[in-house]
């Protein structure tokens, strides 16, 4: 007979919460007048990840911190809860950046009508009167909601739902950018049957792993793993379900999707992305990689460390000859995937080990790019944001605290002491290395002074070089999107000066559980 598994409701709100804002927000695009679509869709997603953010930090305080709920299909652990409240952070930042409007002259940066072919008159139309899809915001909230759930995905069930509960809202949000809506929708299209096949190799791999281990637990594929041994059923698992989670992260040779994913999708919608998705699908691998495939450490470490090595270098390789500084950043992006699965390498402990490097670093990363990419947002011409390099040349003279920050974001990418970043590279290179993985790190540490070149040449570009007649402007932004740069910029100072409190936190989160 069948049972209905137990659910700790008390532990699962803050999901829960977010899952129904997302639900309450189609309601209100199905009921509400158009004219005050906007304000209520972004006053719900606001209260919802707030409310859902004091829940997080509420439940990592209480007693439920170490349980499973769902039978087993829900972990609630340190760097579980630790991720999913990094990833409501980044959101509600993404919340202010969505709803920024000053900036395209009282409209956001989303299509007017998505179904209108672009260059027709319904794209016109659609734009002279000024609608704006506020259906972005309950997409945003049910891809925040499954990447709180592929946090904590304790089965392979789980965390195949939870993928794809958060990745077919991207797909869509991709392909609504107001601008360029050609580059915007050949993105969106390429994004998702990229993403699709990816889902297809990873459902694969879960069925293989499956008939391994007649289990769906993380936790009882781990012991059947340490019992049973090696076998090519699980072996061949793994790598399937590896290239699922490397294409979520953008590591190479699975990375093609991102530089025309960033450059092509609506920038606030990239800024949210690139930090959140990354933030929910390493804590997934490191969930998986270590509860479930830790006994075949010795198989999939050497696997990982040549990813690790081929998207490090070719990231920052590419991110030289870019032109575009959205593409740069989409490269830069990658090579912060390889940095990230150095970390993978080391070793978990409960102390501060593998585990807690990356998180780290997914922290620091995720301040860093969240306000670079606003600050992208705000550099713009006639016909819009300015993503040519060479049209930034003197815009640090011209506009010197935009610069200025630009430049923190980008020291801090870079890995340069006193930022966040180098506290970041510093972690998972000694988690590398204490597993004995040197050559993988100082392929790292040459990749870091490859990716050096690219940052310095930027802010060389805003305050060395003059200025061109046709050099871009910078718009002033609504209150919203300056307290997002504003707070990624204290951040990112603060966790390279201060990290301890942070450290400390992620010392007492301890490991993850089975």
């Amino acid at each position: 007979m069948f049972e209905s598994p137990g659910i700790s409701y008390a532990t699962l709100w803050p999901v829960l919460l977010v899952l129904g804002v997302a639900c309450a927000g189609v309601v209100v695009e199905a009921f509400a007048p158009r004219a005050a679509r906007f304000n209520a869709q972004v006053s719900l997603a606001l209260a919802g990840l707030v409310a859902a953010l004091a829940g997080t930090v509420a439940v990592g305080a209480g007693t439920a911190l170490g349980a499973s709920t769902g039978e087993g299909a829900l972990v609630i652990d340190g760097p579980g809860v630790f991720s999913q409240g990094l990833v409501l952070l980044v959101s509600l930042g993404g919340v202010a950046l969505f709803a920024e409007r000053r900036l395209d002259n009282g409209v956001s940066a989303f299509a007017g009508q998505a179904a209108a072919l672009p260059g027709t008159s319904a794209e016109r139309t659609a734009s002279q009167r000024g609608l704006e899809h506020t259906e972005v915001y309950p997409l945003m909230m049910f891809a925040v909601g499954g990447m709180m759930l592929f946090c904590i995905s304790g089965d392979l069930l789980m965390l195949f739902v939870a993928l794809e509960v958060l990745s077919l809202p991207l797909y869509l949000l991709t392909g609504l950018a107001r601008r360029r809506r050609l580059l915007s929708q050949e993105a969106a299209l390429k994004y998702f049957l990229l993403g699709a096949f990816s889902s297809g190799i990873f459902l694969y791999g879960l069925a293989l792993v499956y008939g391994f281990a007649g289990s769906m637990s993380l936790a009882e594929i781990g012991e059947a793993a340490a019992e049973d041994g090696s076998s090519p059923l699980l072996l061949l698992g793994i790598g399937l379900m590896a290239v699922g989670l490397l294409f979520k992260t953008g590591a190479v040779p699975f990375h093609s999707w991102t530089p025309d994913v960033y450059q092509g999708a609506p920038t606030p919608v990239t800024a949210w992305m690139s930090a959140a998705t990354k933030i929910a699908a390493f804590a997934a691998m490191l969930r998986l990689f270590y509860v479930a495939f830790g006994a075949e450490g010795e198989i999939w470490r050497p696997a990982i460390g040549v990813v690790a090595v081929l998207t490090m270098l070719l990231g920052a390789s590419f991110a030289i000859v870019q032109t575009d500084v959205k593409r740069m950043l989409g490269y830069s992006a990658v090579a912060h995937t390889g940095f990230l699965l150095t970390g993978l390498l080391g070793v978990q402990t409960d102390a501060f080990g593998s585990t807690q490097a990356v998180l780290f670093y997914l922290t620091a990363y995720g301040f860093a790019t969240l306000g670079a990419f606003a600050i992208v947002s705000l550099v713009r011409g006639p016909n819009g944001e300015v993503g040519s390099l060479d049209r930034w040349a003197g815009l640090g003279r011209t506009n010197p605290w935009v610069g200025a920050t630009f430049a923190v974001f980008l020291l801090s990418m870079a890995g340069l002491p006193l930022t966040a970043g180098f506290i970041g590279k510093w972690g998972v290179f000694a988690a590398a290395l204490g597993a004995g993985q040197w050559p993988v790190v100082a392929v790292a540490i040459g990749s870091s002074i490859i990716a050096i070149f690219f940052y310095v040449r930027v802010i060389m570009l805003m305050f060395f070089t003059d200025a061109r007649e046709d050099v871009a402007t910078v718009s002033t932004p609504s209150y919203a999107t300056s307290v997002v740069i504003a707070l990624s910029a204290v951040a990112t100072v603060l966790l390279g000066v201060i990290p301890g409190p942070v450290l400390s936190l992620l010392v007492d989160a301890g490991g993850f559980i089975g």
